[in-house]
């Protein structure tokens, strides 16, 4: 059950629950599904890791040119759920999306694995291509082209914070009597309701 009395700072209880997926879950406990809206106005959802949790929101990284970096470059808004199955519980935030700082992009690439480092420069992400092969003889190119020295940061890649105007925790109950506590942004502070599940 989720406290009578809740934290003043949302992530407090986010980051409580993140070390504890990280126990239980048994595969990517920073998972997330993503939605964004389209020009179109239609809504997207996506699975995607989140990579980095401070006061300012929820980081995530990708190619500026896919579909969900089009979206969200064009409408600055996302939703993010987190759900872990094991502790049968599950995290909602929304809010507005802003770029990450170059220094943070690059850090962070440069914390990747090399392969996954030449993957960005190889896949010309979410664009329709005929064969395995073309994308197999990007990536062999990229790595000869980097076969020494450091690999850059593409100028397309990068990452989003979404910085939560509401956070929603959810935690299973008997009979469907579920836990729903939500976090809303009020200026620099938060306030919290308990919603009916």
């Amino acid at each position: 059950m989720l406290s009578r009395e809740p934290a003043a700072d949302p992530l407090e209880t986010f980051r409580q629950w993140m070390e504890e997926a990280e126990s239980s879950e048994p595969n990517d406990p920073t998972a997330a599904a993503l939605g964004t809206v389209g020009e179109d106005g239609m809504p997207a959802v996506r699975m995607i890791l989140v990579k980095a949790v401070d006061a300012k929101g929820f980081v995530f990284y990708t190619n500026f040119e896919s579909r969900k970096g089009q979206h969200l470059l064009a409408q600055p808004k996302a939703a993010l759920l987190f759900h872990w199955k094991s502790l049968r519980r599950q995290v909602r935030i929304e809010g507005e999306v802003h770029r990450v700082s170059d220094g943070e992009a690059d850090a962070y690439f440069d914390s990747r694995a090399r392969d996954s480092r030449i993957g960005a420069w190889a896949s010309q992400q979410s664009r329709p291509y005929k064969e395995k092969f073309e994308l197999e003889k990007r990536i062999a190119e990229f790595g000869l082209k980097y076969a020494l020295g450091a690999i850059p940061r593409p100028p397309y890649w990068s990452g989003f914070r979404v910085a939560p105007r509401l956070i929603e925790f959810w935690k299973d109950g008997a009979f469907r009597l579920h836990d729903r506590l939500v976090y809303y942004r009020d200026g620099e502070a938060w306030r919290t309701e308990r919603l009916y599940p």
